[in-house]
C-alpha cells in the first residue's frame, strides 16, 4: 500500500481479508476448529446493511467460538494490569496474576448464584479496580455486563437496568467526588427493591461510611470462600452479547444496545493496536465514568497487555490533577475529553511547565468535537510532541468512525481520518456523496464487526432499524453532521438533529462553539433554534466565569467572534447568560432538553441529566419572547 488512503480503500473493499489480517495480528483467542481453523465464515450477507439477523444482514465469523475475558487475561505475570487512584490520593495496584486470581473467585462466585451464560450481571459502580474484575467475572462465564456511574438517580439506574431484569448487581456504599462523600446506601435499597429478579447485591465498601444495605453481601465476604478457586473461560459464538450499553435517554426511555463479544474485541484491538499504536506495557489512561463507553473501551487495553490507569473523582479540582496522576503513574497514553482540554487552558494550566517529567506520547480526546484553539494549546501548552488525535464514534458502535493515524499529520481542528475497515462516507440528504468541504451526513455504507447484535427487548429489529437504517436504507445513518478536507481528514459541526437552520442554511453547533469558547469569560456555551415567525433564530446561552455579568460589550464582542470566525448566518438573534448548563451524566451537553425546555414542551427523562435543576433557568425566560 502506496499511503493509508490506500490502505483503508483495501481495508473497505476486502473485508474478508483485513479483518482476519486484524485477528492474526492481535493474536486473538479462540477455539481450534480443527487443521488450525478458528472460523468458517469471515462474512456472510455482507452485500446490505441491516441487523445482523440470521436472514438478512451480516454476520462476523461464523462458527468462531471465544471468550472477550480469556483474550483480556492472557498474561499471568507479577506486572501490573491495573494501577487505581482517587481523588483523596488513595492508591491501589493489581498485578496480572492478582487480577486473574480474584477474576477467578467473583466468577466462582457469580456461578454460585447460579449465574451462566445470557444472565445479566450489572454494576452501579465507579471506576475502580473491583469494577473492572466484576465485568471480566461475568464475560468469563459469557454473562452479560452493563454498567451505571454511582452518579446516576435511582430512576436513571431503574431505567437502564429494568430493562435487562439482572441477576446480580454490584455495587459501592458510596463514592467522592469534589471533595464530598456521597453515600448510596439509600439509593441502592430503592434500586434493589425495584429489581425483582436480583438475587443477589454484593457491596464494594469504597467509602467506608455509606451505611448498611438492606440484604446485601460484602464483597471480601462474596469472594471470601472461592479465592483458590482456578480460571475457566466459556467460549461461546462471536456476536454472542457482552455489553448492554444506553443511549443518553434524555428524549425518552433510553435505548438498550447489546454488543457481541467478538465484535467488540476485534474492533478494539485494531483501534487500540494501530490507530493508538498501544504496545505491552505502555500506561494507559482514560477519564471516563462506568456510564461511558470509554470506560469499555478502555478496559479493552487488557488485550494488548497495557497496564489500565484508573482515576474516580473530579478531574480539575486541583485543575492539574490529572497531569499529577500521569506523571506519578508514567501514563503514555492519556484520553479525555475536549470539554476537559477547553477548560484546564481557561483555568491558566500548563502541564508543559509544570510536569515536565511526564512520558504522554499520545492524547486521546472525544465526547464533542476538538476545537482548533485546543489543538493550538495542547501542543504549546499541554505537550508539544505528542499525537494528538481527536476521535469519534458512539455507544451506537462501542468505537469510533473517525480516529487518529500514528503515522499522518495532524491539521488543527480535523479528525484524522477514518477507521481502517469503516466505510465512512458524507452524504447529502438525497443520498449522493457531498464534494469535499461540503457539510452532510456521517454514513457508514458497509457492515463492521462491532454493530450492534441487536436492541435488547426488539425481535424483530425495527427499533435497531428505526434508529440507523431509515434515513437512507441499506446505509448506516450515525447523526452527526460533518464535512470531509482537501487533506482526507474531518470536521464535526454537530449532532445532525441538534443542526440549526435559520434562512434555509443548516449550521452546526460546534461552529458556533469553536468561536464563542476562544473567549476567556465564557466558560462554556449551548445554542438552539427557537421558532420564530415562520422561521427559527439561533439563541445563545453562555455560562461565564464566575462573577461576571453579560453585558452588551461582551455581547458585541461574541458576535464579532462569530462573524469573523464563522459566518454572519451564525452569529445568534439571541445572547442570554445563564448559572449553568445542562449536560448528560457522561458530560455531553444536552442541546435538545434546552431546546424543548423554551418552546416550553416537556424533558421527558430529566434521570439522564447529571444536572436536571438547570433547565429551569431556560423555562418561560422573558427575553425569549422577545
Amino acid at each position: 500500500m502506496g499511503d493509508y488512503a490506500a490502505l483503508h480503500r483495501w481495508s473497505v473493499g476486502h473485508p474478508e481479508r483485513f479483518w482476519p489480517l486484524v485477528w492474526a495480528h492481535a493474536g486473538v483467542i479462540a477455539a481450534d476448529l480443527g487443521g488450525g481453523r478458528q472460523w468458517d465464515a469471515v462474512l456472510t450477507g455482507g452485500d446490505r446493511m441491516a441487523p445482523p439477523d440470521a436472514q438478512l444482514g451480516p454476520r462476523w465469523f461464523a462458527g468462531a467460538r471465544l471468550n472477550f475475558a480469556e483474550n483480556l487475561l492472557h498474561r499471568s505475570d507479577d506486572a501490573l494490569a491495573i494501577v487505581s487512584r482517587d481523588e483523596t490520593g488513595r492508591r491501589r495496584a493489581v498485578s496480572w496474576r492478582e487480577l486473574s486470581r480474584l477474576v477467578a473467585a467473583a466468577a466462582a462466585a457469580l456461578r454460585h448464584d447460579g449465574v451462566g451464560p445470557g444472565d445479566r450481571v450489572v454494576g452501579y459502580l465507579p471506576n475502580i479496580a473491583e469494577t473492572i474484575i466484576a465485568m471480566l467475572a461475568a464475560a468469563s462465564l459469557g454473562a452479560v455486563w452493563s454498567s451505571c456511574s454511582p452518579d446516576f438517580g435511582v430512576q436513571g439506574v431503574l431505567d437502564r437496568f429494568g430493562q435487562v431484569a439482572p441477576t446480580v448487581l454490584v455495587t459501592v456504599d458510596g463514592y467522592r467526588y469534589a471533595g464530598k462523600s456521597i453515600p448510596l446506601g439509600g439509593r441502592i435499597d430503592a434500586i434493589a427493591a425495584a429489581l425483582p429478579t436480583l438475587r443477589r447485591v454484593v457491596v464494594v465498601p469504597w467509602l467506608g461510611e455509606g451505611g448498611s444495605t438492606v440484604g446485601a453481601t460484602a464483597w471480601g465476604d462474596w469472594l471470601a470462600s472461592h479465592l483458590d478457586a482456578p480460571l475457566t473461560f466459556t467460549r461461546l459464538p462471536f456476536d454472542h452479547p457482552l455489553y448492554v450499553m444506553y443511549s443518553s435517554g434524555t428524549t425518552g426511555l433510553p435505548k438498550a444496545m447489546v454488543h457481541g463479544a467478538g465484535g467488540t474485541l476485534l474492533q478494539h484491538l485494531k483501534e487500540h493496536r494501530l490507530h493508538v499504536g498501544l504496545q505491552p506495557d505502555d500506561r494507559f489512561f482514560y477519564f471516563t465514568t462506568c456510564g461511558w463507553m470509554m470506560w469499555n473501551w478502555l478496559v479493552t487495553g487488557l488485550a494488548s497487555g497495557a497496564t489500565l490507569v484508573l482515576y474516580d473523582g473530579a478531574p480539575l479540582a486541583p485543575p492539574t490533577v490529572l497531569w499529577d496522576l500521569a506523571v506519578a503513574e508514567g501514563v503514555t497514553v492519556f484520553g479525555t475529553s475536549a470539554k476537559y482540554l477547553a477548560m484546564l487552558e481557561k483555568e491558566g494550566a500548563r502541564p508543559r511547565e509544570t510536569h515536565a517529567a511526564h512520558r504522554v506520547r499520545t492524547i486521546l480526546s472525544t465526547g464533542s468535537p476538538l476545537a482548533a484553539t485546543s489543538f493550538d494549546y495542547t501542543w504549546r501548552d499541554v505537550a508539544p510532541d505528542a499525537h494528538l488525535a481527536s476521535i469519534s464514534g458512539g455507544t451506537d458502535i462501542i468505537s469510533c468512525f473517525l480516529l487518529g493515524v500514528p503515522t499522518l499529520p495532524v491539521h488543527r481542528g480535523e479528525l484524522q481520518a477514518p477507521g481502517l475497515g469503516m466505510a465512512v462516507d458524507v452524504w447529502r440528504a438525497d443520498g449522493t456523496p457531498a464534494d469535499v468541504g461540503e457539510p452532510g451526513e456521517l454514513v457508514c455504507t458497509r457492515p463492521f464487526p462491532s454493530m450492534p447484535v441487536a436492541f435488547w427487548d426488539d425481535a424483530d429489529g425495527a427499533k435497531y432499524r428505526a434508529a440507523y437504517f431509515t434515513r437512507f436504507p441499506g446505509t448506516w445513518a450515525h447523526g452527526d453532521w460533518v464535512e470531509r478536507t482537501p487533506r482526507g481528514g474531518f470536521v464535526i459541526h454537530g449532532r445532525s438533529d441538534a443542526t440549526l437552520n435559520p434562512g434555509g442554511v443548516r449550521i452546526g453547533t460546534a461552529e458556533i462553539y469553536r468561536q464563542v469558547e476562544t473567549l476567556p469569560e465564557v466558560l462554556e456555551s449551548v445554542a438552539v433554534a427557537q421558532a420564530w415567525g415562520d422561521d427559527v433564530r439561533v439563541v445563545l446561552f453562555v455560562r461565564l466565569r464566575e462573577g461576571l455579568v453579560l453585558d452588551d460589550a461582551l455581547r458585541q464582542r461574541l458576535r464579532d467572534a462569530i462573524r469573523t470566525g464563522a459566518s454572519p448566518h451564525h452569529v445568534p438573534r439571541k445572547i442570554l447568560q445563564v448559572r449553568d448548563i445542562p449536560r448528560t451524566i457522561s458530560g455531553k451537553i444536552t442541546e435538545l432538553a434546552v431546546r424543548e425546555v423554551i418552546h416550553g414542551r416537556p424533558v421527558t427523562n430529566t434521570e439522564a441529566l447529571a444536572n436536571p435543576a438547570a433547565l429551569e433557568e431556560f423555562r418561560g425566560r422573558a427575553e425569549l419572547a422577545q
